[in-house]
């Protein structure tokens, strides 16, 4: 993300909590120059899912159900 330096100093803290969040580098223009800030550490892919729930219902329902005419033997 490319922003001047006086949207850097509007903005300061919610642009340096976005960059640690997802681990992009922001560039800063001044006087016809960049100053890039990086996180030091990239966040993992995994870490930045969003999470989700993996099962809605009863995991106890799962134990009495007939599965029989879903499998078929292998051939």
């Amino acid at each position: 993300m490319k922003i001047t330096a006086s949207k850097l100093r509007e903005n300061v803290y919610r642009i340096l909590d976005q960059a640690i969040a997802t681990g992009t580098p922001v560039e800063i223009v001044r006087k016809g120059r960049i100053v890039r800030i990086v996180p030091a550490k990239r966040a993992s892919k995994l870490a930045r899912l969003k999470k989700r729930r993996g099962f809605d219902g009863d995991p106890d329902d799962i134990i009495g159900m007939d599965w029989s005419k879903e499998w078929t033997e292998l051939r």
